[in-house]
C-alpha cells in the first residue's frame, strides 16, 4: 500500500476572454495508505479540482503529487475514479462493465470471470450479471460503477459526488457499502461531497475547504467511520458528539457561504 503526498499544489484556471481563476492555493497533506478521507466546502473551493489533480485528469500549476514516492503526470491504472452518474457503457451488461478493465489488461477470460462473479457479489449484485444497465436503478448502477473500478485493483479510489443523485434511503444504504468496501479492501479513498453528514460518517478524516482561493481551512480526526461499520447509522447519526460535529461543520460552512454572497453583491 502506498501513502499519498500533495506538497504545495496550486491551480489557476486562465479564461478564455483574459484573466484567471485560482481554484486552488498551496494545497499540502499526506494521506496514509488505507485512510477515507472525506472533502467538504462550499461550491467553487476546489474539491472537484483536488480530485482530478490526483487522477492525473489536471496539471497542477504548482506543487506537486506523488503517491508511494512516484510522481502523479497523469492517469494511471492505481487510482480509480467513481463518479456522480456511474459513467458506464450502456450497450454492455453489467458483467461486461466490471470486466472491461481485465480485459483492457488482457487477463485470462477464466481469471475475468472469477473476479468479476467474486465482485459482483462484494456489491450485491449477485445473479444481475447479464441484466442491462438500464434495467436497474441509480443505486444499483453506482454498486456497478464500484466494481468497475475495483476491478482495476487500484491503490486508490477518488469519488465524486459517487451518492449524489440517489434517494435518501438508497444514499444511506450505499454509505453502508462504502464503509464495508473500505474495511474489506484496504484501499484509499477519497471522497468529495456537499453533504455534511455524509462527509462526517464516511471520512475517518475530513478536510473543510475553503473557497477564492480553494484550500484546507480545517482538517478533522473522526471516530464515526469506524463506529459506523458495527452500529446502526440512524443511531449514530443522533448521537450527542455526532450532532455537536455536524453543527459546527454547518456553521463553518454557512459562514464560508454567506462571505461568498456578500463578495459577490458588492463586485455587482
Amino acid at each position: 500500500m502506498k501513502d499519498l503526498s500533495v506538497q504545495n499544489v496550486s491551480m489557476v484556471y486562465e479564461l478564455p476572454k483574459g484573466g484567471s481563476v485560482q481554484a486552488l492555493h498551496d494545497v499540502s497533506f499526506d494521506l496514509e495508505a488505507g485512510r477515507l478521507l472525506t472533502l467538504l466546502g462550499p461550491s467553487g473551493c476546489g474539491k472537484t479540482t483536488l480530485l482530478n489533480i490526483v487522477a492525473g485528469f489536471l496539471a497542477p500549476s504548482g506543487g506537486s503529487v506523488e503517491l508511494g514516492g512516484t510522481p502523479i503526470t497523469g492517469p494511471g491504472q492505481e487510482r480509480g475514479m467513481v463518479f456522480q452518474q456511474g459513467a458506464l457503457f450502456e450497450w454492455q451488461n453489467v458483467a461486461q462493465n466490471v470486466a472491461f478493465g481485465p480485459r483492457m489488461n488482457r487477463r485470462k477470460r477464466s481469471e475475468t470471470k472469477a473476479l468479476v462473479d467474486g465482485l459482483l457479489n462484494t456489491v450485491g449484485l449477485t445473479g444481475f450479471g447479464d441484466k442491462a444497465i438500464y434495467e436497474l436503478s441509480g443505486g444499483m448502477q453506482q454498486r456497478v460503477a464500484l466494481a468497475r473500478c475495483l476491478a482495476n485493483e487500484p491503490e486508490v479510489i477518488l469519488m465524486d459526488e459517487p451518492l449524489g443523485a440517489l434517494d435518501a434511503l438508497t444514499r444511506e444504504k450505499m454509505q453502508g457499502l462504502i464503509l464495508k468496501l473500505w474495511k474489506e479492501t484496504g484501499k484509499t479513498i477519497i471522497l468529495v461531497t456537499h453533504s455534511v453528514e455524509e462527509a462526517l460518517f464516511l471520512g475517518d478524516k475530513l478536510f473543510v475547504m475553503a473557497p477564492r482561493p480553494g484550500r484546507i481551512e480545517k482538517a478533522y480526526e473522526l471516530p464515526f467511520a469506524e463506529v459506523g461499520l458495527t452500529t446502526d447509522p440512524r443511531k449514530l447519526k443522533a448521537s450527542a458528539e455526532f450532532i455537536e460535529k455536524r453543527e459546527e461543520l454547518l456553521s463553518m460552512i454557512w459562514g464560508m457561504e454567506e462571505q461568498i454572497m456578500g463578495h459577490e453583491g458588492g463586485m455587482s
